[in-house]
């Protein structure tokens, strides 16, 4: 035994691990963890050359793959941020070219869906119904950003290829607060390597997405100087009292009531008469909630008898839900329990992320559905064609698996202590301290994730000075928390945020040149 110590003791590859541990025991904790063909722990760049015509203009640009790697104030790295980025190519003046920061929600998602569905150059090709079968493909995006801004798509740790060095520490970034210094530092170091500061900068978030962009906007601001020149918030949820159902937050049930409407609408379970203007209709729920059924709510128990018979045969009216259903709920229905209801007759759910779509449980008479039928429908598609898209076009050769969204929700660190989270604060301060600051909101009416009518009630109560009310630009499509999936809403929100940024670069630049 003491023979095979003594070889082991001089072994040459025991002095090697020996000095890795002492001078980098970080490296020896990943070495020791983790597949050596899984790991990137230096910062990594495949580019490639492409061109793209958009609007009947070719635009030749630059795609690189790449890994940037975070370190720590003792310079060891700590994390490694897989990020896409598309650069227009032949401009000679970067300060006059935006650059936009792409991210999406989650908790836990990688930025695929604003990517392959939205923004990038290439997207899913998907059916007129906005889902499709095997062989998946990818497109040229007509709609795509690049004709108006360079692109950059971050995963966040423990998403896409991004991931914490060590993987143990990967919880150091699952809460609100330290993924939102976690973009920050991406965003300050990319700029800066790719000299960047002078560009026009843009943050692009997508659900929980919206949350970060408006904490992290206000968080560059003060720490790093890094004004941003607008932030577009796709399907915006930055108070989160407005769609937590919890035992006794009413806010939720008045706010949901007109996505609701919407759902019923669309499924044809209205009064003949509401079914033949959708824009009226939408109004009148809107109108219903803010009149009547907020002050039934607001009583409790001292809501009378005739009063309550006459919110629930309203509410009955508007959502196309049985009288006696909503009186059994009190005259308050989650969400959950509405995509079970609206169609159960028929044996039929409705999708959370889009009411549109249709589902089938094999319990019809349960109470929650057994899957979301809006997600079944794409989730594959963009899988397949990010994969392929991935290692075929921009030549990315490592063979991790690529995690388009990790199941943090319940384990996410909101930071907060009896309350809500919400960052619209944020949004108000930093709109007020960068007054140039515009924000572009956009909004599915058939979204029952992140509800409309909550969006408008949260900025509703920003709080912001008369003189920046117009800062906003407030936009709605007939489709839901993904909007860009339906053909129709996906060219009408090219056109939207085209304008958005021509009309907000030309009134920055404007009020540079003659500021009052």
């Amino acid at each position: 035994m003491f023979k095979k110590l003594f070889d082991l003791f001089y072994h040459p590859f025991f002095f090697l691990f020996f000095a890795l541990f002492i001078l980098h025991p970080s490296s020896f904790i990943l070495l020791s963890t983790v597949p050596p063909e899984l790991c990137v722990t230096k910062d990594e760049a495949i580019e490639t050359s492409h061109e793209i015509t958009i609007n009947g203009k070719k635009i030749a640009y630059k795609a690189v793959a790449g890994t940037l790697i975070l370190k720590d104030e003792k310079c060891n790295p700590k994390a490694s941020v897989f990020y896409i980025s598309y650069i227009k190519e032949g401009v000679d003046n970067t300060a006059n070219r935006p650059i936009s920061f792409c991210f999406n929600g989650g908790p836990g998602s990688s930025s695929v869906w604003l990517h392959l569905g939205m923004l990038g150059p290439k997207r899913v090709d998907l059916s007129v119904s906005g889902d499709t079968l095997p062989p998946y493909k990818m497109v040229d995006n007509d709609f795509s950003m690049l004709e108006m801004t360079d692109l950059v798509f971050i995963d966040p740790v423990s998403t896409g290829y991004s991931q914490a060095i060590p993987f143990e520490d990967e919880k150091k970034y699952h809460g609100v607060e330290e993924d939102i210094k976690f973009f920050a530092e991406f965003i300050r170091l990319f700029v800066t390597r790719v000299n960047r500061w002078e560009s026009p900068k843009f943050i692009v978030g997508a659900s929980y997405g919206t949350t970060r962009a408006a904490a992290l906007a206000n968080y560059m601001h003060d720490k790093d100087y890094l004004y941003i020149n607008g932030i577009i918030l796709i399907s915006s949820i930055l108070n989160f009292e407005s769609i937590d159902f919890s035992a006794g937050n009413d806010l939720p049930y008045l706010l949901y009531l007109p996505s609701y409407t919407a759902a019923a609408w669309y499924h044809k379970k209205l009064a003949p008469e509401l079914q033949e203007n959708f824009d009226k209709t939408i109004e009148l729920s809107r109108q219903f909630v803010s009149n009547d059924y907020v002050k039934a709510l607001f009583k409790g128990d001292l809501l009378s008898q005739v009063e309550k018979q006459e919110v629930i045969k309203k509410f009955a009216y508007f959502t196309g839900i049985d009288p006696n259903f909503i009186e059994k709920s009190n005259l308050r229905i989650e969400m959950s329990r509405f995509d079970k209801e609206l169609l159960r007759s028929n044996k039929r759910t409705i999708g959370r992320f889009d009411s549109r779509y249709l589902g089938i449980d094999a319990d019809a008479a349960g109470e929650h559905t057994e899957y979301d039928p809006s997600i079944s429908a794409i989730f594959g598609a963009f899988a397949a064609a990010f994969n392929e898209y991935v290692h075929t076009d921009l030549k990315w050769s490592m063979n991790q698996r690529y995690t388009l969204l990790a199941s943090l929700g319940n384990t996410w660190d909101y930071g907060i202590t009896n309350q809500y989270l919400n960052v619209s604060e944020n949004l108000r301060k930093v709109m007020t301290k960068n007054p140039f600051l515009t924000v572009f909101v956009a909004n599915g009416y058939y979204d029952l994730a992140t509800p409309f009518f909550a969006t408008e009630y949260t900025f509703n109560h920003l709080g912001l000075d008369p003189s920046l009310l117009n800062h906003v630009t407030m936009k709605y499509y007939h489709a839901g928390h993904m909007m860009y999936t339906d053909p129709n809403s996906l060219k009408k929100l090219k056109q939207d945020l085209a304008k958005y940024f021509t009309d907000t670069l030309k009134a920055q630049k404007k009020e540079a040149k003659d500021p009052k």
